[in-house]
């Protein structure tokens, strides 16, 4: 964007560039989203910044009004880098609060070199400048919409003690997390936060889906609400979200946890699995100019499924079967199996499957060994890729895809095999992995939906 186009946007107030740059107020310090209800101030005493960790770089502040924390991670880069975007991710999940960034390097197969190129190329800022604006950045969000003791915060975003947290939080934001306690005097009765997302959200498509494919007795769906259990690291997490809460393009989780410090992971892992972070508007009109009718209906986002592993027994379960007969088996599996964390069933994990006896499943022997042999394969490598699967007997092209599409929420997978993706393409050549990319995954969304 040019200055005179961030200056438009600021002065008209447009909701269509929040969480897309940041303004920054020289006479005061302090940084705002676009939105902000503040006095305009005059241009010659502002400056822009594409994100909220380039403004804290340069010495501001986020605003008490407008809360820039709490502005939609819509990344114009999203569907374009991948080893960044998994960097993104497992930093927010904590990656590098007890570690280096050699060892996160070593985690995404690059070089610490790359991976320090890669942030000061898209961010302006290294990775462990970005974890803890993160961190400070998440904090001042669950100072605000939270009742956890200031203490239990520091320790959710990675601090070691309430000192430490205590003193970057004022260094950084120029204030005490109990000064803004004190001057919030909304904290809820429970706890909840608020995630923001832009553009249309077809959240009637995205909860019937879920719907359809929920685990009776982990997960719950409403009209408007999804709730389930989850395991991290071996500690019981619930949540429930609540969709389009207020109209006001923002969703309300209520959470409750085992362990506070795993925080940072179930927030990461509801954004991924409800796909608030893509700019939906930019996938769309991409995808309009490949086939102006293409998009029947707007707002479709990827739904998502906890894990890979998770994704990956649904796929095998789901192998040349309807959905409605995949679930039932999924449903057996979890009530058969019975793996409980604080006497709550959850989704079991490979190592609770590995070697087990999966004889009351109805279906085919080949397809049991399929899924043992997956179980056992992430036993021993957790963080195996998807395409790593194609090398174990049973595991094709389609569950690896699935897999990928709903464990790893890939953006470009133009499911072309898929019988109902091939029945659109007879009459739409023009719809293809090429000229989709690098929103392939929303393509093959948009061609099932011509047949829903």
């Amino acid at each position: 964007m040019t200055n005179e186009q961030y200056q438009q946007a600021r002065l008209a107030r447009d909701a269509r560039f929040d969480g897309v740059f940041f303004v920054g107020v020289k006479t005061t310090g302090i940084f705002c989203r676009p939105i902000c209800p503040a006095n305009l101030a005059k241009e010659h005493n502002v400056s822009y910044f594409q994100h909220a960790h380039a403004a804290l770089e340069a010495g501001y502040r986020p605003c008490l009004r407008c809360r820039p924390e709490s502005a939609p991670n819509s990344w114009a880069w999203l569907g374009a880098e991948t080893s960044f975007r998994r960097a993104l991710t497992l930093i927010e999940q904590g990656a590098l609060h007890h570690s280096s960034c050699e060892g996160l390097s070593d985690r995404l197969g690059i070089s610490s070199r790359y991976l320090r190129q890669l942030f000061q190329e898209h961010l302006g800022v290294s990775p462990k400048k970005y974890a803890q604006y993160h961190q400070l950045m998440f904090a001042k969000q669950l100072l605000h919409h939270s009742h956890l003791s200031i203490s239990d915060i520091g320790f959710a975003c990675g601090f070691n003690s309430v000192r430490r947290f205590n003193d970057a939080f004022r260094r950084t934001l120029k204030l005490t997390p109990s000064e803004l306690r004190r001057g919030d005097g909304k904290v809820t009765a429970r706890n909840e936060v608020y995630l923001a997302y832009r553009g249309a959200y077809d959240w009637s498509a995205m909860l019937g889906f879920l719907q359809k494919r929920a685990i009776s007795g982990v997960e719950r769906v409403t009209e408007q609400s999804y709730e389930r259990y989850v395991d991290i690291d071996g500690t019981l997490a619930w949540f429930r979200l609540f969709a389009d809460f207020e109209g006001a393009q923002t969703v309300k989780v209520e959470f409750e946890l085992e362990q506070v410090t795993k925080l940072a992971s179930l927030l990461s892992g509801i954004k991924r699995v409800f796909d608030l972070d893509t700019d939906i508007t930019a996938v769309e009109s991409h995808l309009h100019a490949v086939d102006e009718v293409l998009i029947l209906k707007p707002g479709l986002r990827l739904p998502g499924v906890w894990s890979t592993w998770e994704a990956g027994a649904r796929a095998v379960l789901g192998q040349q079967v309807s959905v409605k007969a995949a679930i039932g088996q999924l449903n057996l599996l979890t009530d058969t199996m019975g793996q409980c964390l604080s006497g709550q069933k959850v989704f079991p994990t490979p190592d609770f499957i590995a070697g087990k006896d999966l004889s009351f499943l109805r279906m085919p022997e080949s397809r049991k060994e399929t899924l043992l042999r997956l179980a056992s394969h992430l036993c021993e490598h957790p963080d195996d890729h998807p395409d790593n699967w194609l090398s174990l007997k049973g595991i094709g092209p389609w569950t690896v895809n699935y897999a990928k599409m709903r464990g790893l929420s890939a953006p470009d997978l133009l499911l072309s095999s898929d019988l109902i993706v091939k029945k659109y393409l007879v009459d739409h050549s023009e719809v293809n992995a090429e000229h989709t990319a690098p929103w392939g995954s929303y393509a093959t969304l948009h061609c099932w939906s011509h047949f829903s």
